[in-house]
Parts: C-alpha cells; structure tokens; sequence
C-alpha cells in the first residue's frame, strides 16, 4: 500500500462500516451498504473459532486450585485462555490471614521465550487493579456503554504474563486487617505476598516490570524502590516501571497551579462565562499561579520549586481547581474529571461509574460483586467487592513522602528504564503539573528535565487503522476494538526517564488510548528503542509505517509556561466560581469536588 493512500485513509469512526451514523440522516446515501446483522454474526463466530489458545504454562500439582476454567467466565462468550487467581498471604506463613487477591494471566504469546512479569497496579488508595484488568489491559474488556465483554486485541498479556493484584489490604477481594499508615508498610506487605506469587508459579529469576496509574504514582515507586533495596534478583529483579497520570509531588501543584491554562486550552470543552473566566484568571494571577508556571515549568529548571508549596497557598487559591470542577459540572452535569470530552449522557458501566460520578441504572449490577464471577475466580463470595474501598486502606491516612523525592529518583537511576505518561484530557492531575514535578525532581546527577519535550510519539499504524480498511470489514470483534494510529502525542528521554503526553486521551491511557499504551509497553519491555520509532508493532511485524519525514514534531498541549502563565483576563470575583456540585461524586474516594480539591492523592 502506498504511503499516501495510508494517510488519506486515517483512522476515522465516523467512516466504520458497522458503526457508522446512516448518512441518510443529512439527505445522502451511504457509497456501500452496510454489512447485514448475519454477516456481523458470521464474522465473530469465524474470528472465536479461529482465535489460537496456547497450551497452559504454569499448571501443575500446586497451581490447580487457583486455575481459571478459560470459558467459564461469566459473560464472557469466548476462551481467555489461561489464567490463575485467589488468595495469597502478605507474610511466609500460609497461616496469615492477612491476604491480597491477584490474577495471572500468562502471555498468550505462543512463542514468547521471555523470562518476565510485569505487575499492574491501580490507585485510590483503595481502588481495585481488577478496574484496569476488565477496562484498560486485559485479556477481555467490557467497556462503560458496551453490550458485553469482548477480546481485547491491545492486551497487555500479547506480550508478557501479567498479573493484576489488589492491594493494599481492605482493597477489592483482599482482605484482613488494615495496619498500613504509609507506603514504606504497603511495599513491605507487598514484598511478602511477592516471593509468595513468585514461589507458587516457579518465576524465581524472572525480570520484573511495575506499572499502574493515578495513586500507583505512590504504590509503584515504593514497592519497586523497596524491591531494589533487597539486591535479590531470584525475586526482585526491577528492570523497568511504567506510571500513567500519577500522584507524585506538591499537591497543589500537580492539579489548581496549572489549572486555568489547562482550561484556556480546552476552553471548547469547559465554555464559561466571562464573569466566571474573570474570576478564575484573576485567582491564576493573584495566588501566584501564573508566576511559578512561567519560572518553574522551564528547560533545563530553574530551580529547586517550594518546599511544602501547598501549605503557603491559601484555601481559596488551593480551591481554584475545585472552582473550575464545580462550573464544570454546572454546565455539562455529565463532565468527567477523568476525561474532559464527555458529555451526557451517563453511560452504564459495570463497575458502577462511568467518570465523575455514580452510577447503577435500575437492574443493574456490579460485575465483581456477583456470586458467579466470585465463584468463578475463586473469590469470597462474602466479600463486599468495591471499585474504590469506601473504608480507609491506612490507618490515619498515608504518611509517606510523595515519591518524587528519593524512591523515584531511585527506580529511574537503577534501572535507566521508567515511563511516565499523562493524557492530554485529563483533569483529576494536570498534565503541566506533572511536567512541573518533573523539573522539581532530581535523578542521574541533574534536576529535571534540560530540554523542552517536542519529540513525537508515534503509534504505528495496524489492521483497521485506515479508513479502506475499517470500511471493507465486516468483523465485529476488530470494531469493538478499534484504536488510533499515527502522531499521539509527544515523547521526551533524558537520563533514564521519558516523559509522554498522549492526545484524546483522559486519566486512564490504557482505556481511552489502548494502541499508545501498547506501544509504550513495547518501550518499557525493550521491544523497541524508543517513542518515536516507526518500527511496526511487534505483532504485526510487516504492517506498513510511513517515512521519517511525515512524523515532524510532537502534538498536544504545551509543555512549558508559554501562553498559559501570565494570565490577561481581568481580576473580577463571580459567584459562579464558589458553586458547589450537586451531584454525587466518585472522585478518588471523595464525596464532593471540594474535598476533592482537598485530596489530591487519589484516584485509580
């Protein structure tokens, strides 16, 4: 295929066959029918009984209680092939009751050799990691809006085991008492449950991957810092982690410092009205705002940022974002702080929230709360299954230091291989705000980052990334599955460390971009030698890429000060801005978006 065909064809939904809106509805005639009810049927059922399940890997005498029967899942109408979950204790003594639930899937790569496991976690604290293995990187995703779960072609599992755990204890199915008051606690109770999972499927000496999102930028840091201070590669052998939008510093920093210039650039997303966009321009200016973006978020840094900023801020100014969050919601009562594109209305979502807020339509049910999906993956049928844990997972909450500090740095300089990636339409933490405790952390000998980011993140193209494509398929499961190609966004590597914002992406890029997390997977496992290589995907190793000379520059959000620290609107108050939100919130386990504000270490 020529190259220029290639991108004439980019991936549009508006142009899929079986997706599409009729063009009758404008007075026009669609230029091919679409594929009839029959042929959809007929597809899927060719694709399920072509789809290759490897021979299992790990059975043997002591994996056989914890093993998945692969077409028993509820729901799910294919075979996931295989798999293992349950309980494991967090100490050496299979006694303690003290327990994290997991589940393994082993790559179904058939021919993958790799001596390797990455774990994934999610955030809260308190959410439950089976939130990202059913909606982000599973085998089998069951989006919010979706009739029902299907194959998931950007599982993560296509190219290394993985395994999903919930923790710490009082997350999810694991159970005990809650004991932990910081991150030092969490990574040593995760160490014991570690060797556990490592013994009871023989991984001694396999290397090791950590990656999660949202609160795992706490959880993933730790547990690997502490996994490096063990010096034991037969069970701890970091080799590399991966952390998507995630709590790391200052936490007014990270959310109501960079808040107006990320409004100002979505301002088609969040219109408000001139007294209010006054009043939010005046706070960005007169709580200072304006003037750390444009001395601290520069290349190379400045300087060292405030120690403990947030606590010279006042309430007001801290609120800024919450501010925004309330008007927000005012306008579009369905805006999602995890992504600011959405609008109404609600979607259904089997884990009972499909963005900002709660959600079970009459009828519905939670899908881990089930008495079959429990019984089917060995879970305590007893146990109230929760999304995000409505109890404490600390004991007087965290104490630990935010993990750009000293464990960060660690993991980036002994292992020369961690990823962080934000999404560019994600509110609940700012991108800049990231990028800013970035320039306030020093790792490799040197404070920050000593250039811009502008590198592209490329995400090569693949089957059904072209309009011709999408347009002569008749398969369902590819259509369900559907993901964009192309320049995503910007990539930038410095010292061990890449930082990579992803375009249309909100809070969770495995979900709402899953080729670009699959991509930086591929990066992360060492597949491939960076973000911007036009290299294929390494499962469809001849798709055709474009030249060099298409990709230019990154896209997305800027990634400095520029336009978006001075700000020029006039200083005027509105009442509009101290609105509280009406409606309920699932927001990083607070009940209000002012208590959000006041929370920022949280989410999935």
């Amino acid at each position: 295929m020529h190259w220029s065909k290639l991108v004439a064809g980019l991936l549009s939904v508006a142009a899929v066959a079986d997706a599409r809106r009729s063009l009758q509805h404008v007075g026009k005639r669609d230029p091919k029918p679409k594929s009839t009810l029959a042929d959809r049927e007929r597809a899927l059922e060719h694709f399920l009984n072509s789809r290759q399940v490897p021979a299992p890997k790990f059975a043997n005498a002591n994996t056989t209680k914890y093993a998945v029967n692969g077409t028993g899942i509820p729901d799910v109408d294919f075979d996931v092939g295989e798999s293992y979950s349950g309980y494991l204790p967090i100490t050496d003594n299979p006694d303690d009751t003290n327990e994290l639930f997991f589940w393994f899937f082993p790559t179904s790569a058939a021919n993958s050799t790799e001596k390797e496991i990455l774990l994934w976690l999610n955030g809260g604290p308190g959410c439950s990691s089976f939130e990202g293995l059913i909606q982000e990187n599973g085998p089998f995703i069951w989006q919010y809006g979706t009739l029902k779960p299907v194959p998931n072609p950007w599982s993560w599992n296509r190219l290394t085991n993985v395994v999903w755990v919930e923790q710490p204890i009082g997350t999810g199915f694991s159970r005990g008492k809650v004991t932990a008051t910081s991150e030092e606690d969490v990574a040593a109770q995760f160490l014991g449950f570690w060797k556990n999972f490592m013994d009871l499927f023989s991984l001694q000496g396999y290397k090791v991957y950590i990656a999660g999102e949202s609160y795992a930028g706490a959880y993933c840091p730790y547990i690997a810092s502490a996994m490096l201070d063990k010096n034991d590669t037969t069970y701890y052998d970091v080799n590399g982690m991966m952390i998507y939008d995630p709590v790391l510093g200052d936490g007014t920093v990270q959310d109501s410092t960079t808040t107006v210039p990320f409004v100002d650039y979505h301002h088609d997303l969040m219109p408000f009205n001139d007294s209010f966009s006054a009043y939010i321009h005046g706070l960005h200016d007169s709580c200072g705002f304006a003037d750390y973006n444009d001395k601290y978020l520069v290349y190379p840094p400045s300087g060292p940022q405030p120690p403990n900023y947030s606590a010279s801020v006042s309430d007001e100014c801290q609120n800024l974002w919450g501010a925004v969050f309330d008007e927000a919601m005012s306008i579009n009562p369905c805006f999602d702080i995890y992504q600011v594109a959405t609008t109404c209305p609600l979607l259904w979502d089997v884990l009972g929230f499909p963005g900002s807020i709660d959600y079970l339509p009459v009828g519905g049910t939670i899908y881990f709360n089930r008495t079959d999906v429990k019984n089917a993956i060995h879970a305590d049928v007893n146990t109230n299954w929760e999304a995000c844990a409505s109890h404490n997972v600390f004991v007087g909450g965290d104490s630990s230091d935010p993990s750009s500090w000293v464990v960060l740095p660690h993991v980036i300089d002994a292992t020369q291989n961690v990823i962080i990636g934000h999404g560019s339409l994600d509110m609940i933490l700012l991108p800049n705000g990231t990028l800013l405790t970035i320039q306030n952390t020093t790792w490799g000998g040197q404070l920050g980052f000593q250039s811009a980011p502008t590198e592209p993140f490329f995400v090569p193209y693949h089957t059904l990334s072209t309009a011709d494509e999408i347009e002569s398929s008749t398969d369902e499961l590819a259509l369900s599955s559907i993901a964009g190609a192309g320049v995503l966004g910007t990539a930038h590597t410095e010292r061990g460390l890449t930082y990579v914002s992803v375009d249309l992406s909100g809070h969770m890029i495995p979900q709402y971009a899953p080729s670009a997390a699959f991509r930086q997977l591929e990066f992360l496992l060492g597949r491939v030698d960076s973000l911007s290589s036009l290299q294929p995907f390494t499962t469809e190793p001849n798709y055709p890429q474009p030249p060099a000379s298409a990709l230019g520059n990154g896209t997305g959000p800027a990634t400095s000060a520029s336009g978006g620290g001075k700000a020029s609107a006039a200083k005027e108050g509105s009442d509009a801005g101290k609105k509280s939100a009406s409606a309920k919130l699932r927001i990083r386990g607070a009940g209000s978006a002012a208590a959000a504000a006041g929370a920022v270490a949280m989410g999935y």
